[in-house]
C-alpha cells in the first residue's frame, strides 16, 4: 500500500468519524475524533486477540510503515501551526508577552525537571529503572501543551478572550521550545561515551530557539512584502502556502527551530500581512483556505494518533506507570504555572482560578506521541511511548471534556475580558 493509499484511508476514516460525531455524539470535534479512533482501533486488537479477525495485523503493519514522526514533525506540523498563528493578533499577544514567554520557555523547562524527577523516582519504585536523561527527555516531550488539541475545544468553551490569548500564546510558543529542549537533551544519548559539554548543550538551545526568531522574522517579512506588491488572492494563498513549506525545510536545513519559525512567520502575515498588504477578498479567501487546511489535518491527525495504538509496544507495568504519572504531570504543570502567575501578580492582576484553569486546559497531543516515537530504538523508548500515549489520551478525553465547565466554573460563559 503506498503513500497514497494510506493518505485516502485516513482521510476516509477522518470524514466517517466526523460525521458519526456530528451527526450522534455531538462532542468536540478534536475529542470526538480521538474517542471513537481508540474505540475502533481497542476493537481490532480484542478481535485480534480473540483470533476473530485479523485486520490488526494488517493495519499495524501499514501503519508500521507510515513514519509518526516524520508525518507529523516534517510535514503536517507547519501548516497547524501557520494555521492557528494566522489568527493570534499581535497586539494582544503583545499585552500579556512576559507571562506568554515565561509560560512557554521557564514554565516548560521546570516542568521538564519536575516530571524528568517524578518519573525517575516512580519507575524506580515499580521496578522499570531507567536512565534519569530518558526520564527529563520524557519530561521535555510532555511538558508542552498543544495548540493543535486546545484551540478548537477553547472556542467551543466560550473562553474569555484575555484567558483564551494567554493559553493560546503559551501552546503555539511553547511546543517550539519543548522540541528544542527536547533535541538538547537528546544529543547527551547521541554523544555516547561523549557527551557534550554544558556549554554545547546552551549554544544548542540558543542557535536553536533563537535562531528559530530570527529568522521566522525574516521569512515572515520577506513574504509580506512579496504580498503587499499584487492583489490576486491566488497567488497570494500560494506564496503563504510556499512560506510554510519551504520556510520549514530550510528552516530545518538551517538547524533552527522550524516549529518557532513557522509561528513567528504566522504572526506576521496574519497581522502586518493582513491589514496593510491584503484586500478585504484576499483576506477572506485566505482565511477560508486556512481553516479549511486545518479542519482537514486536525482530522486526519487524530484519527492516526487514535490507530497509532495498534502499533505501540505495550504491557501492564507500563499502562500502570503511565496511569500513575498522568497526576504527577498535571502536578509539574499546577507548580510551574503556578509560580510564574504569582510572581507576574505584581506586575498584572489575574482572576481566582487561573492557575487551576491553566492547568486542566494544558492538553497534550501528537507532538508529544511524536517526540517519544523519535527516540531511539529499545525498552526505553516503548516504555515512554507507552506512558506519553496514556497521558495523551486522558489529557484529550477527560481534560478536554470537562475544560469547559471549568472555564464557566471560575469566569462564566458570558465573561468577555479577563486579566
Amino acid at each position: 500500500m503506498g503513500l497514497f493509499d494510506i493518505f485516502t484511508a485516513l482521510v476516509v476514516l477522518a470524514a466517517l468519524f466526523s460525521y458519526i460525531n456530528h451527526r450522534y455524539l455531538k462532542m468536540p470535534r478534536t475529542i470526538g475524533l480521538m474517542a471513537l479512533s481508540l474505540v475502533g482501533s481497542l476493537s481490532l486488537l480484542l478481535l485480534g486477540a480473540f483470533e476473530i479477525v485479523a485486520f490488526d495485523d494488517q493495519v499495524a503493519g501499514i501503519l508500521s510503515g507510515l513514519n509518526f514522526y516524520d508525518t507529523l514533525m516534517h510535514g503536517m506540523l507547519g501548516f497547524l501551526l501557520f494555521a492557528g498563528a494566522l489568527h493570534v493578533n499581535l497586539q494582544d499577544l503583545r499585552e500579556m508577552g512576559w507571562i506568554i514567554g515565561l509560560l512557554a520557555t521557564f514554565g516548560v523547562i521546570v516542568s521538564t525537571a519536575l516530571v524528568g524527577g517524578m518519573t525517575w523516582g516512580i519507575l524506580y519504585l515499580l521496578g522499570m529503572k531507567i536512565s534519569f536523561i530518558y526520564c527529563l527527555l520524557f519530561g521535555a516531550l510532555i511538558s508542552p501543551t498543544d495548540p493543535i488539541a486546545v484551540l478548537g475545544i477553547l472556542k467551543k468553551a466560550h473562553a474569555p478572550k484575555r484567558l483564551e490569548i494567554k493559553i493560546t500564546g503559551e501552546s503555539l510558543f511553547n511546543d517550539g521550545i519543548g522540541v528544542v529542549v527536547f533535541l538538547t537533551l537528546l544529543a547527551f544519548i547521541k554523544g555516547g561515551d561523549h557527551p557534550p559539554e554544558p556549554i554545547a548543550v546552551a549554544q544548542l538551545f540558543a542557535v536553536e530557539a533563537g535562531g528559530g526568531i530570527l529568522y521566522g522574522l525574516v521569512l515572515g517579512y520577506f513574504s509580506y512584502s512579496l504580498i503587499r506588491r499584487i492583489d490576486n488572492y491566488h497567488v497570494e494563498i500560494l506564496l503563504t502556502l510556499a512560506t510554510v513549506m519551504g520556510g520549514y525545510r530550510l528552516a530545518e536545513l538551517l538547524h533552527v527551530s522550524a516549529p518557532l519559525a513557522i509561528v513567528i512567520a504566522g504572526l506576521m502575515i496574519g497581522n502586518h500581512g493582513r491589514y496593510l498588504g491584503m484586500s478585504d477578498l484576499t483576506r477572506e479567501h485566505l482565511d477560508t483556505f486556512w481553516e479549511l487546511v486545518d479542519e482537514i489535518l486536525n482530522a486526519v491527525l487524530f484519527v492516526l494518533i487514535g490507530l497509532e495504538l495498534l502499533v505501540i509496544t505495550h504491557t501492564v507495568s507500563m499502562i500502570t506507570a503511565g496511569l500513575i504519572l498522568i497526576p504527577c504531570v498535571l502536578l509539574a504543570r499546577f507548580l510551574s504555572v503556578g509560580v510564574i502567575v504569582n510572581l507576574m501578580r505584581k506586575i498584572a492582576d489575574f482572576p481566582n482560578g487561573t492557575v487551576r484553569v491553566l492547568t486542566w486546559a494544558g492538553l497534550r497531543g501528537g507532538i508529544s506521541v511524536a517526540l517519544a516515537l523519535s527516540l531511539p530504538q529499545g525498552p526505553e523508548r516503548d516504555m515512554l511511548v507507552t506512558i506519553t500515549y496514556c497521558i495523551m489520551a486522558f489529557s484529550i478525553l477527560v481534560q478536554g471534556m470537562t475544560v469547559g465547565r471549568l472555564v464557566v466554573h471560575f469566569f462564566g460563559v458570558k465573561t468577555e475580558e479577563v486579566t
